[in-house]
């Protein structure tokens, strides 16, 4: 199974540090399917650190504190640590909301110069769509019912919300729906890649964007993110540094070489 097995949505590559940077342990680019090479990758980066620390952990046969990595993105610097329970925890960073920094071209309409649950068409469906970056673009759209295919058809919306005009630069999509105020469920469509079983940065962004358009009260720990592929656990840290923590599991499925 090309998901839970030998394959994937993507291809990563653990480079050293641009050669001016002292301060990073080593770099990641990434590659989607369709050959586009997205600025982050929230799981990406989980797996990688995880791969990494497997290395790390196996030159020095045990691991008994956390380990912390500091790594180059063409998102920035992102930082994933290396919990005892085998789960990885990653500073994402703060969210951008600022439209156009997105980049999102539709016009502003709430605080910080963002947009929240502004009208669009796309496939002939009008959609609320809420604008957030976490180094990539992402429209995040809250729907009563994840599994109403009269609704929402992920392969139709999903393109047509992803190549809409509004998003320059192109968009991760976010289908949610709210469970409770503390867990939520998504599916998405990502840019360059389709439909996927998880999107880390796409998480964190439903979060931000579940707060601010009041569809969950702020909470006070992490909020359980139900993706297809599995759950994750967003905590914003809204009153600290602002910073949006990405934690779950990072499981070595396979392993093998081939000639380039």
């Amino acid at each position: 199974h090309r998901n839970f097995g030998i394959g994937g949505d993507g291809v990563i590559f653990a480079l050293k540090p641009p050669p001016s940077s002292l301060e990073h342990d080593f770099a990641m680019r990434i590659y989607n399917s369709d050959g586009s090479e997205p600025e982050m990758c929230g799981n990406g980066i989980r797996c990688l650190a995880q791969f990494v620390n497997d290395i790390d952990v196996g030159n020095n046969n045990n691991q008994q504190q956390q380990k912390v990595y500091r790594v180059h993105t063409k998102a920035g610097t992102i930082v994933p640590v290396i919990n005892l329970d085998g789960t990885v925890t990653v500073d994402m960073g703060p969210p951008e909301l600022d439209g156009p920094k997105v980049p999102c071209l539709l016009t502003p309409n709430f605080a910080q110069n963002s947009i929240v649950e502004q009208i669009i068409t796309a496939n002939n469906k009008e959609w609320k769509v809420n604008a957030v970056s976490m180094g990539n673009p992402h429209a995040v759209i809250f729907v009563d019912d994840l599994d109403d295919s009269s609704a929402l058809q992920l392969h139709m919306d999903g393109p047509a919300l992803e190549t809409h005009p509004a998003f320059p630069a192109k968009t991760n999509v976010e289908f949610v729906q709210v469970l409770s105020d503390r867990h939520v469920k998504m599916k998405v469509w990502e840019r360059g890649a389709g439909p996927t079983l998880a999107c880390g940065t796409g998480t964190c962004a439903l979060v931000v964007a579940a707060i601010r358009a009041n569809k969950i009260p702020k909470p006070t720990g992490p909020v359980q993110v139900t993706l297809p592929g599995g759950d994750l656990w967003i905590d914003w840290k809204q009153q600290e540094n602002g910073h949006l923590y990405m934690t779950g599991p990072g499981t070595l499925v396979f392993q093998g070489s081939v000639m380039i």
